[in-house]
C-alpha cells in the first residue's frame, strides 16, 4: 500500500529498507506518540507564525509579491524535504513557519471581507481530520489497494489541473477551474472543483494514518515520526485552503 501524500510515500519506500537494517542495532523505533506530538507541535508553531503575521504585516503594494514568495518557497521546502527524505526537524519546522505567514495574511484578507470565514475553515479542517481518524480506527474506511489508486489517482489530478488552471489565468484572466481572488462570481465548475478537492484530502488521511500505523509496527526509526508529521501538516493545509475557497464560494 501507498500513500497519496508524496512525503510519507517517500517514507514508505525507503523506510522499509532501513528498517531491516537497524532492526539489529540499538535504535529506538517510533511510535504513534512520536507523530501525534510532533504533529501538534508543528500545528503550534503553524497556528502562532500565522497569528503573528496576521496582527504584525501591514497591508502594503508589495503584499502580493510577498504572499506569491512564501508559497513558492513553501513548495520548494515540500519538494526538498520528502525527495531528499529529510528527517532533521530544522527545515520541517522551517516549512512550518512559512505556512504559517502564508495562512495568517491570506486568512485576514479573506476574513476581511467574509467575517467568520476562518474560524468555520478551522473548525472544518479539524472537524474533517479527527472524524476521518475516528473512522480510520474503527476500521469503517480501510486502507485498501483500490482506495489508494482512486485517491492518488484525483489528487493527481487535481494537482496537474490546479497548475494548468493557474497558468490560464495568469494569461487569459479568466479563473477557470478555482477563483484566486476573494470576491466576484463563481460558477458550477470551481464549485465541483473545490468539493473533489476536499473529499480527496479527506480520504488522503485514511491512507497515511495507515502508512503511520505500519510504520511503527515495522519498527522505523524514531527521526521518521518528523517525516511523518511533516506528511499530516501538508495535508491539513491543504484541507485548509480548499475549506476557506469553497466557503467564500458559498457566501458571495
Amino acid at each position: 500500500m501507498r500513500s497519496n501524500n508524496p512525503v510519507l510515500n517517500r517514507l514508505d519506500e525507503t523506510g522499509r529498507v532501513e528498517a531491516r537494517v537497524l532492526g539489529s542495532r540499538d535504535v529506538e523505533p517510533m511510535t504513534v506518540d512520536d507523530v501525534v506530538v510532533r504533529t501538534v507541535g508543528l500545528l503550534l508553531v503553524t497556528g502562532a507564525t500565522a497569528a503573528v503575521s496576521w496582527a504584525v504585516i501591514p497591508d502594503a503594494v508589495w503584499l502580493g509579491a510577498a504572499l506569491a514568495g512564501s508559497a513558492l518557497a513553501s513548495i520548494a521546502l515540500v519538494l526538498v524535504i520528502s525527495l531528499r527524505r529529510i528527517t532533521n526537524p530544522v527545515p520541517i519546522v522551517g516549512y512550518a513557519i512559512l505556512q504559517g505567514l502564508l495562512l495568517g495574511v491570506a486568512s485576514r484578507t479573506f476574513e476581511q471581507v467574509y467575517p467568520g470565514i476562518v474560524v468555520q475553515a478551522v473548525a472544518g479542517t479539524f472537524g474533517v481530520f479527527l472524524g476521518m481518524a475516528a473512522l480510520y480506527r474503527a476500521r469503517v474506511i480501510r486502507a485498501t489497494p483500490r482506495l489508494a489508486r482512486l485517491v492518488i489517482g484525483t489528487l493527481l489530478g487535481i494537482a496537474v489541473l490546479s497548475v494548468v488552471n493557474l497558468v490560464s489565468y495568469l494569461i487569459s484572466g479568466r479563473p477557470g477551474l478555482a477563483v484566486y481572488s476573494v470576491s466576484g462570481e463563481v460558477g458550477w465548475l470551481p464549485y465541483a472543483f473545490s468539493v473533489v478537492a476536499i473529499i480527496a484530502g479527506a480520504f488522503s488521511f485514511i491512507l497515511d494514518f495507515d502508512l503511520v500505523e505500519r510504520s511503527v509496527r515495522d519498527g522505523r526509526a524514531r527521526r521518521y515520526a518528523w517525516l511523518s508529521a511533516f506528511g499530516l501538516l501538508t495535508g491539513l493545509v491543504f484541507l485548509y485552503w480548499q475549506l476557506l475557497r469553497l466557503l467564500s464560494y458559498l457566501r458571495r
